[in-house]
């Protein structure tokens, strides 16, 4: 497939997530774009494995925002977080954000993000996900406490953030660090260049 940036015009760069932690790598890695919030609801089904539900949620989210900004190269992504095969979600309080980060304290769980990336002018689509380790410290009552108290974790899967304090409950992690952010910004940018996208 062409590069669409080929006729000398490089395309608009659009990101389909109001995720601020996307937003912020992008922005950390130099590039100029629009964020446009797709209105189609996330896909949770017992039948799709984790994978395929990110994966779906992924080219939602991208198509939908393609077919309105047909001349641009939009960015989806789709993550979560999974423990012995569960995914954990956002916490829906406080109480609920201890009761996660107790069952993840001294366990190690998968963060999956996939990433589609189109531009509809051109027919260019591309696609992938990254899945990253996470080996947490062992947390008393205390720790946990004291994290909470530094950070917001009701927007966050898992009830944390890599980012930040992370380092205070997150002994290590294998694999891709953005994408436990909230996106995997080596591939990404990567997958950028084809479409004729850089950043700085």
């Amino acid at each position: 497939m062409a590069d669409p940036s080929s006729q000398g015009v490089i395309p608009q760069l659009v990101l389909a997530s109001g995720s601020p932690r996307r937003r912020q790598l992008l922005k950390e890695a130099g590039y100029k774009f629009e964020v446009i919030l797709s209105s189609i609801p996330e896909v949770s089904s017992p039948w799709l494995t984790v994978r395929e539900t990110t994966m779906c949620n992924a080219m939602r989210k991208a198509a939908e925002v393609a077919r309105i900004t047909p001349g641009a190269v939009v960015v989806g992504a789709d993550t979560l977080v999974t423990l012995d095969g569960r995914v954990i979600g956002k916490p829906i309080d406080l109480t609920d954000a201890t009761k996660i980060l107790r069952r993840l304290s001294g366990r190690v769980h998968e963060v999956w993000t996939s990433v589609f990336i189109c531009h509809a002018g051109s027919g260019q689509t591309h696609s992938f996900q990254e899945i990253s380790q996470v080996h947490f410290r062992k947390l008393n009552q205390r720790a946990i406490a004291n994290y909470l108290a530094k950070v917001d974790p009701l927007d966050k899967a898992g009830a944390y953030a890599a980012q930040g304090f992370g380092t205070e409950i997150i002994e290590r992690i294998e694999g891709s660090y953005t994408n436990v952010v909230g996106l995997p910004m080596e591939e990404t940018e990567r997958v950028l260049r084809g479409f004729g996208i850089r950043g700085r």
